[in-house]
């Protein structure tokens, strides 16, 4: 049996880049069907993995600095230069600065993590010679809104007393103004372009902190204290630019680095597919394939709000192709992906284990998963062939048996 299968996934965070997952379900889709043609399409969507993708397939430079990590700590982070452009663009991920993976478990606060290290990576961009800036959003270890972004590019968020705030999602509760006279002039003069999660805005009951701040760490209180203090700063980003951020989409992207990099740098956002897939060639292979199959980390309710999987199952559908999904971990609302192109689900975990070990054996349990997906996708095509009708003798000489 020979089938053309897509395989489109995301990564998963803390574990797998998305080129490994990829490899890790092409081995188990070939380990269940030998003869399958097997295309490998290793997707992103602004967050870990962006930088290295587009600047792979522009065949561009990758280059590294030092900036301040979420919790204040240095750490190596790098941006690119993409290859074959008349414009210089540099391509960052805010992750490499400022991302979760970069947060320690016993750390995890997002009312103290800081988005300062993004800052610093675009200054170290804007010091080679870029031209445009394009920043991937996603993965975000941090709920500042951006303000620590700002503040290392030159903006001054000051109190009562004219005093600068500190770092994290918490002071922004004690902005009254906010400075823009010094903010980095080489901004004036650079294209700024930002892909986020279009679904992702600052402000209620689906804003920034209260939907992704528990994924970050924050506590009850502290989101109700995250999401008191983006009201505020959300505020002040009006007062100072005329800009309203509370609900624009995009604005929550990244902890709310979104809002900061339109209201304060005066960047444009993107829905971060349609940045992506200019570079990635997504729809020309769905159009050669006759399955695809992806997978992320996790799958639920959110999973239709500009996740990898959705997008894939969307673009798929529009061709009429059956799509699987395999996932870490399988949550709340997770049915409401069958109404988004998503045909069929299945966790890679057999077993109730600790976080730890899934990530250890992410590798072998998404191998497994895949090869069980096939094998049962297998048994289905041959349910729906229908049998061919059994001679008239044959049936006789049985029926006499029984008798």
């Amino acid at each position: 049996m020979s089938l053309n299968i897509l395989i489109a996934p995301s990564g998963f965070k803390e574990s797998l880049g998305a080129p490994e997952v990829a490899d890790h379900i092409a081995e188990g889709v070939l380990r269940a069907m030998p003869l399958a043609h097997v295309v490998r399409a290793p997707m992103v969507d602004g967050g870990e993995g962006f930088t290295e993708a587009l600047v792979k397939v522009t065949q561009g430079t990758m280059h590294t600095c030092t900036v301040t990590g979420p919790v204040g700590q240095p750490v190596e982070s790098f941006f690119g230069i993409l290859g074959g452009r008349i414009q210089k663009t540099a391509v960052l991920e805010m992750a490499a600065a400022a991302g979760l993976r970069l947060v320690p478990r016993d750390q995890r606060d997002p009312t103290k993590t800081t988005s300062y290290g993004v800052g610093e990576l675009i200054r170290a961009a804007l010091d080679a010679g870029a031209q445009r800036i394009l920043l991937g959003c996603g993965d975000s270890g941090i709920n500042d809104g951006g303000a620590g972004m700002a503040q290392a590019l030159g903006a001054r968020l000051l109190d009562d007393n004219g005093q600068e705030v500190g770092q994290g999602g918490a002071e922004l509760t004690r902005i009254a103004k906010i400075d823009l006279s010094g903010l980095d002039k080489r901004l004036n003069k650079v294209q700024l372009d930002a892909a986020v999660n279009w679904h992702n805005v600052l402000l209620g009951e689906r804003g920034v902190a209260r939907v992704f701040g528990p994924q970050k760490g924050a506590t009850p209180e502290q989101v109700e204290i995250l999401d008191a203090a983006l009201i505020n700063y959300s505020r002040r980003i009006f007062e100072a630019t005329g800009i309203d951020m509370s609900s624009a989409p995009g604005g929550g992207a990244s902890g709310g680095l979104g809002a900061a990099f339109a209201g304060l740098l005066g960047g444009l956002l993107h829905p971060r597919y349609d940045i992506v897939m200019n570079y990635l060639e997504l729809d020309r292979l769905i159009e050669e394939a006759d399955l695809v199959i992806t997978a992320e980390g996790s799958l639920d309710g959110q999973t239709p709000y500009g996740k990898i999987p959705a997008e894939v199952a969307r673009r798929a559908k529009l061709r009429g192709l059956p799509v699987i999904a395999l996932a870490g971990t399988i949550g709340k609302g997770v049915a409401s992906n069958f109404e988004y192109g998503i045909d069929a689900f299945a966790s890679i975990l057999k077993r109730p284990c600790s976080l730890d070990e899934a990530i250890l054996k992410a590798g072998s349990l998404l191998t497994r998963a895949a090869d069980d997906a096939v094998r049962m996708m297998m048994v289905g095509m041959r349910l729906a062939v229908p049998r061919a009708a059994v001679p008239a003798r044959r049936v006789k000489r049985t029926l006499m048996a029984v008798c």
